[in-house]
């Protein structure tokens, strides 16, 4: 929008761009399918939030990669309070359930909304712990889809009583590539994040992880060294993480941001095209220099500008024309990488 001054025009740009990536052909979404999901959302009571809009989520608009659309079924004012989110192991044992749920009763009593993915394990122990007091679930696909199937009756509870989140148009099935994505909203939501039990490679230190780049708070739960999950949990600590015992550990760690309101960032004004396209020169070199220099590593965007001595708009541009063509997957915390295998599924 800011290149080509509004968003029909940015839309109706779309297939050049992606020739230029090197596809051929791309085609724009139909005005009737639009409809088609819009009265798909008013049938299921969701609401859409846009990013710039007062009700989206002031902590999640900060992020380089915020979503542009998000879905909500439930309560969407629970997206401006205060929020922490935690995550663990799917295979949880019967005691880090137990321990989760208790932290998310009351950290939920002490006024916050905790924030999860609705997996099994740890993520539905804390959802099942903040139910009465607010809980929000990122989902992986659209928020009409129940995922996993074993969390039918949590779902319908915390579409009831909390809210269901998503980036994507409902009726999307998860894929093993939506959980990257779903983690880094679940950490973009929260002042902090908890994990409690995560194996040493798991989707849980990835949401540590980002929630480290996204400038969060990140916290962790000790455990056995006998005990796989703990390992994830005990590393994050050695690195620095603080240790968690009770939610009062949580709310010291917290204390700081708590006692000031959470306000949504400055952002500027819209006012129409800056600089408009590079001259198509300056875009050929900058095309030959970004392949170059990037692989299926994912790359922030800004160290690929630096390697390439190009105008940030060059490359941007460029980027654009990769990723609508295909040649390009974008990864949270604004990196770039050439398609390759995919990340942790959760």
């Amino acid at each position: 929008m800011s290149v080509y001054g509004s968003a029909t025009a940015a839309i109706r740009a779309v297939p050049d761009l992606a020739r230029r990536g090197g596809k051929r052909a791309i085609r724009i979404c139909p005005v009737q399918a639009v409809e088609d999901e819009k009265k798909a959302l008013t049938a299921l009571g969701a609401k859409l939030l846009f990013l710039g809009d007062p009700a989206y989520p002031p902590l999640l608009a900060a992020l380089d990669d915020a979503p542009p659309v998000l879905t909500v079924l439930g309560t969407p004012d629970l997206l401006r309070r205060p929020v922490v989110a935690i995550v663990g192991a799917r295979n949880a044992s019967a005691n880090g359930c137990r321990f989760a749920e208790r932290l998310a009763r009351e950290l939920g009593e002490a006024g916050l909304v905790v924030v999860s993915g609705l997996a099994r394990g740890i993520d539905s122990a804390a959802h099942a712990g903040s139910l009465e007091t607010g809980t929000v679930a990122v989902m992986a696909g659209g928020v009409d889809v129940v995922y996993p199937a074993e969390n039918a009756g949590l779902y319908e509870s915390i579409r009831g009583a909390g809210a269901l989140v998503s980036e994507l148009p409902p009726g999307v099935k998860p894929f093993a590539s939506h959980f990257p994505r779903r983690n880094r909203i679940v950490s973009g939501l929260a002042l902090g994040i908890v994990v409690v039990e995560a194996a040493a490679r798991s989707g849980s230190l990835l949401s540590a992880r980002l929630a480290l780049e996204q400038g969060r708070e990140v916290m962790a739960v000790p455990g056995s060294p006998l005990d796989a999950r703990a390992r994830g949990p005990n590393s994050l600590i050695r690195s620095g993480a603080a240790l968690v015992e009770s939610a009062h550990d949580v709310l010291e760690v917290l204390e700081p941001y708590l006692s000031r309101p959470v306000s949504e960032p400055d952002l500027p004004r819209f006012q129409g095209p800056a600089s408009g396209i590079p001259p198509e020169n300056e875009l050929e070199d900058a095309r030959e220099r970004v392949c170059n220099a990037f692989d299926e590593t994912p790359i922030p965007v800004d160290e690929l500008i630096r390697r390439c001595q190009m105008s940030p708009l060059a490359v941007s541009v460029v980027l654009l024309e990769l990723e609508l063509a295909g040649r390009l997957t974008r990864h949270p915390g604004n990196r770039v990488s050439r398609p390759g295998p995919q990340g942790p599924d959760a």
